[in-house]
């Protein structure tokens, strides 16, 4: 029988690195757990992505860094950051392809109303003085601020949030208002 091999130092570290890991890993885990969860809103899936941050870790060389434990809570905060995004992204994706389901039956309906509606603000913007329609139409069309808008009209803020007050009530009426043209 042949005496085994004796083992080198690299084995040995790494062997050490990882029952290191395992130990602050686990020591971690119900903070990172809980730190996920107030962000995600959800136990099961804070742990589901706890138990990711781990697999990403053991799979992966061993990164040397001075304060493990503290370095796994920022990852585990990061990680909760990536799922809400991805989760908002693909509920906008989602949002954006799939139409309403009752919005299927009455698609030529819902047109001819929001035609109708589109008319009635655009005639409700027609009728405002012209610098109040300006303002609204540098903020609504082509985003600008209050501030801006303010400084390049040479006008207060305040006086851009009244004329942008003005413009979205005389938008709401006429939307209260029946179309022109149909019946009372």
């Amino acid at each position: 029988m042949t005496p085994p091999e004796p083992e080198d130092n690299t084995g040995r570290e790494m062997r050490h690195g990882r029952a290191h890991f395992l130990q602050v890993f686990l020591s971690q885990r119900p903070q990172m757990e809980a730190l996920v969860s107030r962000r995600v809103g959800c136990r099961a899936t804070a742990a589901d992505l706890v138990q990711d941050l781990f697999l990403r870790f053991w799979r992966r060389p061993l990164v040397q860094v001075e304060e493990l434990g503290t370095y796994l809570l920022r990852c585990a905060g990061n990680i909760a950051i990536d799922h809400l995004r991805s989760e908002g992204s693909r509920g906008r994706v989602n949002q954006y392809w799939q139409p309403e389901p009752d919005a299927l039956g009455s698609e030529p309906q819902a047109a001819l109303e929001a035609g109708n509606d589109l008319r009635q603000v655009e005639a409700a913007l027609r009728r405002l003085p012209e610098r109040t329609r300006h303002i609204f139409l540098l903020n609504r069309i082509h985003g600008r601020t209050y501030a801006d808008i303010a400084n390049v009209m040479g006008v207060s803020q305040s006086a851009v949030e009244k004329h942008m007050m003005r413009a979205l009530e005389a938008c709401k009426a006429s939307l209260r208002e029946p179309p022109s043209g149909a019946a009372p």
